[in-house]
């Protein structure tokens, strides 16, 4: 097995369904193109991470989404080395990040690590965004940068 299959979990454990409209489709379609968007308000210009439908900060329902750079700083992780399901048990230990996004301060994205699961992981390490596609969406997951 290559080592990009390797450290790709299985479509079957992430039963993605995206009914439309949604309130997160601009950050799934924007994914399908490789590219990140995370909501933000036009009032107060505050982003914000999952998506509301009304601002957090000010209160305002003038939302939409705006692209930022698909990299961040490692908050936090976690290697997980005991399968959630029969189906994930080939592909552990895997890693789970929590990354804050260099373009927008104080949002945070979850993902999993592509490459080596058994590698040092310093917090406060970069890493970029790894986009992995499937049929019908594309995962933001993250790699550590060069």
């Amino acid at each position: 097995m290559s080592e990009a299959k390797r450290y790709i979990l299985p479509e079957s454990i992430y039963p993605v369904v995206l009914t439309r409209p949604s309130l997160d489709e601009p950050h799934w379609v924007a994914a399908r193109n490789e590219e990140l968007h995370i909501q933000r308000c036009k009032h107060c210009r505050r982003f914000q991470w999952g998506p509301e439908f009304l601002c957090h900060h000010c209160h305002s329902f003038d939302l939409g989404f705006e692209r930022v750079s698909p990299s961040g700083t490692i908050y936090s992780w976690e290697r997980v080395w005991h399968p959630v399901s029969p189906e994930v048990q080939p592909y552990v230990p895997y890693v789970i990040l929590v990354v804050e996004l260099d373009d927008a301060p104080g949002i945070y994205a979850t993902g999993n690590l592509v490459g080596d699961p058994t590698v040092e992981i310093p917090i406060g390490a970069q890493v970029a965004a790894a986009f992995e596609h499937h049929d019908d969406y594309t995962l933001v997951q993250w790699r550590l940068a060069q």
